[in-house]
C-alpha cells in the first residue's frame, strides 16, 4: 500500500507575553519611557477599570494613549514596531519555528504559527519573528489621516481569543469578517481540524483557548519561565484540572522538553492521518 505525499496542515496557536517573551511587552520599552513603573502603569489601569467597570483589555490600551500624550511620545505605528525590537525573547525562540517547519516539511506537513495575544499586534510586528506567523491575532489601534493611534481598533481579552480559535479552524483570517466563520461548514473541510492544533499558553488568560483545544481533540502546553521553576508545581494544576496536556519550561531550544512534546503531537498527528486513510480504503 503506497505511502500518499498530500500534506496537511497543522497549526501551532501562541500566546505571546509570558508564552514566547518574559513579562509584558510594553515593560521593556513604553511604561519606562512615560515615567512610570511596571507596577504604577498596570495598577493604575486596572484601577480605572474596576472603577468605570470596563475591560481591562480597553484601559490599559486607553492609558497608553493617555500617557503617550501626555508625555509627548509618538503614537505612530511605527514607534510601537520599534519598541517590538527590544523584547527579549525565552531561549530558542528565534531557531524554534524554522526547525519545526522543517520537521513537519520531512513527515509531509505544513506547520502553520498563529498569535493569539492580548498584548499589542503592532509592538509584536516589531519583533525579529514576526514574519513567522500565518496571522497575529492581537490588540491593535485605529489610525488617523496623519497615522497617530487615537481609539483602539481590536481589544482581545481572555474570553474573545476564542473566536480566533473558529477563524483558523475554517481558514478565516479577518478579524472583521464575522459572517464567514459563523457559517456552517463541515468537518472534513476545515482547513485545520481542531485536532490538528497545538495552543501553547503561560497563564489564566488562555485558559479558555487551552480547554477549548484540548477538549475538540487537539493539544494544548502550558508554559512557565524557565529561570522560575518553582512555578512548574503551580502550573500542574492546570493538568489535574483537564485544562492542558502538558506543562513545559518556556525554553525553546532544541532538544529542550517543548522541543520534544510538539514534534511527538506532530508524529502522532502524522500516524492518526494515515490510520484514517487506512480505514477508508478499507471501506
Amino acid at each position: 500500500m503506497e505511502e500518499t505525499n498530500q500534506k496537511f496542515t497543522i497549526a501551532l496557536i501562541y500566546d505571546f507575553d509570558g508564552t514566547l517573551a518574559a513579562g509584558n511587552m510594553q515593560e521593556y520599552d513604553f511604561i519606562p519611557a512615560v515615567g512610570k513603573s511596571n507596577i504604577e502603569f498596570w495598577d493604575e489601569s486596572n484601577r480605572l477599570a474596576q472603577e468605570q467597570d470596563a475591560d481591562q483589555i480597553l484601559t490599559y490600551m486607553a492609558l497608553m494613549i493617555r500617557e503617550a500624550q501626555a508625555k509627548g511620545l509618538s503614537l505612530r505605528r511605527e514607534a510601537f514596531q520599534e519598541s517590538g525590537k527590544r523584547v527579549e525573547l525565552f531561549p530558542g525562540v528565534m531557531e524554534w519555528f524554522d526547525r519545526i517547519n522543517a520537521y513537519g516539511e520531512e513527515r509531509g506537513v505544513r506547520v502553520l504559527h498563529y498569535i493569539n495575544s492580548s498584548g499589542l499586534k503592532e509592538i509584536i510586528e516589531g519583533t525579529p519573528i514576526a514574519d513567522k506567523f500565518r496571522k497575529i491575532y492581537a490588540c491593535s489601534f485605529l489610525y488617523n489621516v496623519d497615522g497617530i493611534a487615537y481609539w483602539p481598533g481590536v481589544a482581545v481579552n481572555y474570553t474573545n481569543k476564542t473566536q480566533f480559535i473558529f477563524k483558523i479552524n475554517k481558514g478565516v483570517e479577518s478579524v472583521y469578517d464575522t459572517k464567514l466563520v459563523n457559517r456552517y461548514m463541515e468537518e472534513k473541510q476545515r482547513p485545520v481540524p481542531f485536532s490538528r492544533m497545538i495552543y501553547v499558553g503561560d497563564g489564566t488568560t488562555d485558559i479558555p483557548c487551552m480547554r477549548l483545544v484540548k477538549n475538540f481533540g487537539g493539544h494544548s502546553i502550558a508554559v512557565y519561565n524557565p529561570k522560575d521553576e518553582e512555578k512548574r508545581g503551580n502550573m500542574n494544576t492546570l493538568i489535574r484540572d483537564n485544562r492542558v496536556n502538558h506543562v513545559c519550561p518556556a525554553d525553546y531550544s532544541e532538544g529542550k522538553e517543548i522541543d520534544i512534546v510538539v514534534k511527538a503531537i506532530i508524529d502522532k498527528c502524522v500516524a492518526d492521518n494515515r490510520l484514517a486513510q487506512l480505514e477508508t480504503e478499507i471501506l
